[in-house]
């Protein structure tokens, strides 16, 4: 199992989950607002937020955790339409899941997926 964890521009929210929505067998996404910087430090932002004279910029934050079979197909979509060509499209991690459990049936494994 592995999980996915994507940081996208909120713009492209939208149109990323739409087509997720679209993977047939896909579990479930997690999204989250959230505000960070990359190596630029946010400094030409046009979006950026200025909290405690630190320049931050919001973002959305994606997760999902799949079978490794589904893999590919998920971050490929992500890839595909988060896409801009400009600075700041983000970034996807790919990271491996040792155990789920899930908490109503405690089921572990692929079955709490």
């Amino acid at each position: 199992m592995k999980e996915i964890k994507a940081i996208i521009r909120p713009s492209k929210l939208l149109e990323v989950t739409e087509e997720l929505h679209e993977i047939d067998g896909l579990p479930g996404v997690t999204v989250s607002e959230i505000k960070g910087f990359g190596k630029s430090r946010a400094k030409n932002a046009a979006d950026k937020i200025v909290y405690e004279m630190v320049e931050f910029i919001p973002r959305i934050q994606l997760e999902v955790v799949v079978d490794d079979e589904m893999v590919y197909q998920v971050v490929n979509v992500i890839q595909k339409y988060a896409h801009t060509g400009n600075t700041g499209d983000g970034k996807i991690f790919v990271s491996t899941v040792d155990d789920i459990v899930k908490i109503r049936t405690n089921e572990r494994g692929k079955e709490a997926i």
